[in-house]
Formats: structure tokens, sequence, C-alpha cells
């Protein structure tokens, strides 16, 4: 049996010639690829075009192809580009899905390495001590079946709060010094980012699974009942993985929008704070500001993921019940054949005993077998034939309804009009008041959608009551009659929406 110091080594001689992230980080464009890739994935989370990304490493490329290390042919860097692109993609460090590439949790392992590297905070701080030692009481008394040590420990902490709520009546508030402050934010911080490398995590789980079973269904060995299994179990076993568990509880905190108020909220608080100045730089600032967002927008992914892979066992029910029809039409024509061949006018093997009993058929003009014969697929789909061809029109005789529908409303026109108003008037504003000062338009109701949006964002909570907004048609005359909450926004959260 081979020791651990054995097992180790083959462990991390396995990483380094199999893992992405080792792989990458040990190439010799390594610099350039992360940067490029950190570059278009930051905005663009939902997948990357392609031809986008070949020709952002291209330009990557070119711009380094002075420096020798690492080995740039200038006179044709798309091609090179390209060629990169596929050999990561070939290793599992990016996906390539209908065009558009996505990032996997080994590319952002590779990227959490080289940011930790600037970062150097002590991972032992006093605070992650208090949650370990706090983690381990909790899970202690979880784990004692015995009900009077579970009073014991349920009563201390009663008295712990009851000190504290004390403490606090008497006007004695102890707040964290900045030291200890700045541990608290930086906590949250490794905390937060941990989420969504939980969310995607889920997400490569998922798209594996997702992967076995497109490999079931096209190799055509497994029936409609056992591709199903497949799903419901695939499902269910994700779901019971650490990070599952986290990505399912946040779905039921989606229904429940006042909690992920509260959050943002909560976030804004501790940003304010002069600690987290001094904790976090602008970008991770921007990140943590940004992380119920975020949080949304990965597990829309997840569900995506999740939605396609029912779309598509849907689609193989449907398909498989017709191929099973034709395969039980096609056994029902061989036993059919298989009759007519038997010698009927002898008596003997008319009265010979047969499992099946008799029945009586309607139609005693028609034969047998022309009764129970099973139309063939062939035929049914020489049947009718599709029309492929294209269809080409004059743009002159196109209505006037075909183009006002590409007339929408210009969001970010919108955003910076709303911030204008609400810069000049110094002070938040109704979405009555914002209406009065930009005359809706058109557009009203689209308009009214994002304002609402923007305040939804924010966090802002409605007000008791809701107010009224009418608009007028090009005579004057009242046209539409608006209800909306009572909500008001200020710059900064038009600014923050915008940000987002």
């Amino acid at each position: 049996m081979p020791s651990l110091n054995q097992q180790r080594t083959q462990k991390y001689i396995q990483a380094r010639q199999q893992h992405p992230a080792w792989l990458l980080l040990a190439s010799r464009r390594a610099p350039l690829m992360l940067s490029c890739l950190e570059a278009l994935f930051e905005h663009q989370r939902e997948g990357v075009g392609f031809d986008d990304a070949v020709q952002a490493l291209a330009d990557m490329l070119a711009a380094h192809a002075n420096q020798p290390d690492y080995e740039i042919d200038p006179a044709d860097v798309a091609a090179q580009a390209r060629k990169e692109l596929r050999e990561w993609i070939r290793r599992a460090l990016i996906t390539e899905r209908e065009g558009k590439i996505f990032e996997t949790d080994a590319l952002k392992t590779a990227l959490r390495f080289l940011e930790q590297l600037d970062n150097r905070w002590m991972t032992s701080t006093a605070s992650r001590l208090a949650i370990v030692q706090r983690e381990i009481d909790h899970l202690a008394a979880a784990l004692d079946p015995n009900p009077e040590h579970r009073a014991a420990h349920l009563q201390r902490h009663i008295e712990e709060l009851q000190a504290q709520l004390a403490q606090v009546q008497r006007g004695e508030l102890p707040v964290l010094s900045e030291e200890q402050a700045v541990e608290g934010v930086r906590e949250v911080y490794a905390l937060a980012t941990s989420l969504r490398e939980d969310f995607r995590r889920v997400e490569d789980s998922w798209r594996e699974a997702d992967r076995a079973l497109r490999q079931a269904i096209l190799s055509a060995q497994h029936h409609r009942g056992s591709i199903m299994d497949q799903l419901l179990e695939g499902h269910a076993s994700l779901l019971n993985t650490q990070e599952g568990r986290v990505f399912e509880n946040f779905q039921q905190q989606l229904d429940r929008q006042s909690e992920l108020s509260e959050m943002r909220q909560r976030i804004r608080s501790i940003l304010a704070h002069p600690a987290a100045q001094q904790a976090l730089d602008d970008l991770q600032q921007s990140s943590l500001r940004l992380l119920v967002s975020q949080l949304i927008k990965e597990a829309k992914v997840v569900q995506q993921v999740r939605a396609r892979s029912e779309r598509e066992v849907s689609q193989f029910m449907k398909t498989g019940q017709a191929a099973e029809n034709q395969r039980v039409g096609q056994l029902l024509n061989d036993i059919l054949q298989q009759a007519l061949e038997v010698d009927w006018q002898r008596q003997a093997v008319r009265r010979q005993p047969a499992p099946l009993p008799p029945i009586g058929i309607s139609l005693a003009g028609l034969p047998l077998i022309e009764r129970l014969r099973v139309k063939s697929l062939e035929q049914a789909q020489t049947s009718a034939e599709l029309m492929l061809t294209t269809q080409y029109a004059d743009l002159d005789q196109m209505e006037d309804e075909f183009w006002q529908a590409f007339e929408g409303l210009d969001q970010q026109a919108l955003l910076a009009q709303t911030l204008q108003v609400l810069q000049q008037h110094a002070r938040p504003m109704s979405l009555h008041e914002l209406a009065q000062a930009l005359p809706l338009g058109e557009h009203d109701l689209e308009t009214l959608t994002v304002w609402l949006t923007a305040a939804q964002a924010a966090g802002i909570a409605p007000a008791d009551g809701c107010e009224h907004i009418t608009t007028t048609d090009a005579q004057g005359q009242a046209a539409w009659r608006f209800t909306v909450p009572r909500v008001q926004l200020s710059a900064d959260d038009v600014q923050t929406f915008e940000a987002q």
C-alpha cells in the first residue's frame, strides 16, 4: 500500500496533467489568456460569442507579439487565437454551446488564485476563530441526543442574549474596533465570494448531468422510463450536495423579496462604514454591492440548464412514444405475417389450444389482416413534404405597425434623463413627479416599468396607498390612467441601478 506522501504526490501529478486550472497556470501564454477571459466574462455572464472571444484574444496576442516569452506569430494572430481557444475548450477550461463560450469553475479557480496573490489576508483571524468555536459548540449540541444537555445549551444562549439586551438597555453599546471591523468585512467578502463559487459548481454539475443525459438519449440503449429515472435521480443527487443545498435555499429566498431587500440594505450599510474602505478595494466593494444581483443572475443560469434538461427529456418522451408505437406496429405486422403463413384449412391447426381468447370482429367483410394492419412510418413521412424555400417580400409593402415594432424605449437614455432631473431637484421624487418632469410619451408603460424596476433593485419599500398617473394623446385628451405604488427614487438609486 503506498504511503501518504506517495498518494499525495500521485494526486498532484495527476492534477498537473489533467486539471484545467493547473494546466492554464502552467502554460506559456497564461497571463494573456487569463486577462482576456476575465475581461470578457466580467460583464457578460450569459456567455460570449466565440468570434468575439477570438477577436479579443487576437488583439491581446498582437499587443504582446514582440515579447519572445509568449511565442506569438505576428503574421497570423487570429488563427493562433482561434487555435488557443479551441485547445482550452477541449481541456474543459471553458465550454462552448450554440456559438458562445462560458466560463467554468476551473477558470474561476485560476482567477481566484491570482487574486489571492495580491490580497495576502491572514485567514486565521480572531473573527474566524470565534466562528469556528461557535460552530463547534452548535454542532456538538446538535449531535448530542441527551435532552438535558440540549436544554442546558439553549438556556446558556438565552442567558447570554438576556445579558446583551440588558447591556443595551443600560446604554452600553460595545462597537467593534477598527481591526475587528476590517476582519469582519473581509470575512463577509470571502463568504460572499464562496457563494458565487458554490453556484458555479452547481451549474457545472448540472451541465455534466445534462451531458450524461444527452449521451444516454443518443445511445438509444435506454427506454423512456430509465431516462426519466436518470433525470429525477440526477436532480435529487445534485440537490443533496453542499453547494446544491445552498442553491436550493437561495431559490426559496427568491420567493421572499423582503429578505433580499433587507440583505441589500445591510450590504450598503456595511460598505458605508469607514472600515470597508480599508478592508476592500474598489473592485471588491463593487462586487459585494452587486452580490444579490449577481446571485440572482447565477440562479437564472442554473435554472436555464435545468429547464434545458427537462425540455429535452420531454421531447425525448414524445418522440420515444412515437418510436415505441412504431415498434409495436412492426411487431404486430410480424405476428400477422406469421399468421398468414399458417395453414388454416387444416382442422387440427384450428383446434389447437391458444393462450389468446377468441374475439369477435364486427367487420366481417374485411380480411382480418387488413383490419389490424399498421401503417408504416415511411409512408406517413413521404405524404407531406416541408416547404423550406426562402420567401422574399418587398420592404415597401410592409405596414406601419411592422416598423413601429422596432421603435422601443432607449432605457439608457431614460435613466440618464431621470438622473439629470433628480440631480436638479436634489431630493427624492415620486413616480408622479417624475412623470410630470419627463412626459411619458408613447413608451409610457415601459417608462413606468423601468422606474419601478430601479426602485425594486434599490430595495425601496412602497408606502401605503397608490398614486395615479394620467397620460394624454396628441389632442391633449386623457388617454390612459395608470395606478402605481408610492415610491420615491433618488439620484443614488438610479446610479446604482444604472451600474447594475
